[in-house]
């Protein structure tokens, strides 16, 4: 028999794919956080300034597609291929952005990008699901969540030294390159390693949620490109986008969601706001440091540092006492330390006073997050029984998606309205506030996780 305590997620036959998953995760959350930074000397140097805010909610609406796309492919035939594809898409996407000379090229190699981005994540967690005994699966995860928390801590910071000292292209090329590596490390390992070939005859419902993740990501992006337009027109455009996404997600979420039924609903539908009020905010944090304050994009990046580490400190606490505080007490905090962050940015940008006030007031949204964000994850887990939990944590990821999409591209079309500069800021976080209170809503029907639909 199998010695069980030998067998590891570094042993012989899965060390390779566990650095090479392991470092694509890394690598991934690197250009996510990457970018917040970088966006503003982006936009200027490609005069794109009217497409600021679809470059990020492009990206996280395509990846509502590529969710959907390798969910199903690898259920139905198999991870490998799935994975393969998406990777291929996030290189293609980022190299399509780091050679781009105008605003509209970078914006297609974004989008690009979101479909692999999206996609690789589901596959790596398949190709877990199937290579790794069960017994290791909490080793390989948490694996991938260190992945996520040490980039928040560094991303931003290397992300504005390479747009200071180098050239903003780098922060795209190099993350190509190195995603390059990291898949050859898992591709050479899996090569010839059974995976399975997935059951065809569960993709019966693909199709019609392939549909509608496409329609949900075509509407996103119009909100987006509403602030291309004059506001006339801009905001009937992304009011009637707003609404078939609204009836378009409905089946790609649990019945129930968008009217905040107590439980999974609820669970599923903070977690689309609260990501919302928090990304919004967040995309124009080193933009309001940059034309207020006159930070670097060094400084701009490293003024994220502490709502990153923040984060891990909440995550770690709620970890630890999660249990012992209750969800709806997680739930009250976490709100309220976001809307004390939000409302310390907003008063600092009417104000001018110091920015210190929004880099300290920042990391309490970062330690609230932290409490949040997770036991979000650890209540759908909770809710779900055998042959729901593909849906249920495929749902989650649609609606933060969704969610930030949706909130960025809509504050993008305020600034745009107000035609941009320092006084357009304070519109982005009044808005944020207000999602931060709708969320309190469905913050308080999560329920508790013997209280299955």
């Amino acid at each position: 028999m199998t010695d069980v305590s030998a067998v590891s997620i570094w042993d012989r036959e899965r060390i390779w794919v566990t650095v090479g998953a392991t470092a694509l995760i890394f690598l991934g959350a690197i250009e996510a956080l990457a970018v917040t930074t970088v966006m503003p000397v982006v936009s200027e140097a490609l005069d794109g300034q009217a497409l600021f805010a679809v470059a990020f909610a492009g990206t996280l609406a395509t990846s509502v597609i590529g969710m959907v796309a390798c969910g199903a492919w690898s259920d139905a035939r198999g991870p490998r291929g799935a994975l393969y594809a998406a990777v291929s898409l996030f290189v293609v996407g980022l190299v399509i952005s780091g050679f781009a000379f105008t605003m509209e090229q970078f914006l297609i190699g974004r989008l690009v990008q979101g479909l692999g981005a999206g996609g690789q994540t589901v596959a790596l967690y398949v190709v877990v699901a199937r290579l790794y005994p069960a017994h290791l699966h909490g080793r390989i995860f948490a694996a991938f969540a260190a992945a996520w928390v040490v980039p928040s801590m560094i991303g931003p910071f290397l992300a504005g030294a390479v747009a200071e000292f180098l050239d903003w292209r780098w922060a795209f090329l190099g993350v190509a390159v190195l995603t390059l590596i990291a898949f050859v490390l898992i591709a050479v390992r899996l090569h010839g390693v059974d995976l399975g070939d997935g059951d065809a005859s569960s993709g019966g419902g693909a199709p019609v949620r392939l549909l509608l993740a496409f329609i949900v990501a075509l509407a996103a992006v119009s909100v987006g490109l509403s602030a291309d337009l004059s506001p006339n027109a801009g905001w009937p455009v992304a009011a009637s986008a707003v609404l078939v996404i609204g009836f378009a997600v409905v089946k790609l979420l649990p019945r129930g969601t968008l009217r905040s039924a107590r439980g999974l609903p609820s669970v599923v539908l903070v977690r689309g706001i609260i990501a919302g009020a928090f990304f919004a905010a967040e995309a124009y944090i080193p933009y309001l440091l940059m034309e207020q304050f006159g930070f670097s994009p060094t400084w701009a990046g490293v003024a994220l540092m502490l709502a990153a580490f923040a984060w891990a400190g909440g995550s770690a606490l709620q970890g630890r006492y999660g249990e012992l505080l209750g969800n709806r007490r997680i739930a009250v905090i976490s709100i309220a330390l976001i809307l004390v962050a939000l409302l310390a940015v907003l008063v600092t940008a009417l104000t001018n006073a110091s920015p210190i006030v929004i880099v300290v007031g920042w990391g309490l949204a970062g330690g609230g997050m932290g409490l949040i964000y997770p036991r979000l994850t650890v209540l759908t887990l909770a809710y779900s029984v055998p042959g729901t939990e593909g849906f249920n944590s495929s749902a989650l990821s649609i609606s933060d998606a969704t969610g930030s999409a949706v909130a960025v591209a809509l504050a993008g079309l305020a600034v745009a309205t107000l035609g941009g500069g320092v006084h357009a800021f304070p519109v982005v976080y009044v808005f944020c506030i207000a999602l931060a209170l709708v969320a309190s809503l469905p913050g308080l029907r999560l329920g508790h996780a013997a209280e299955r639909p």
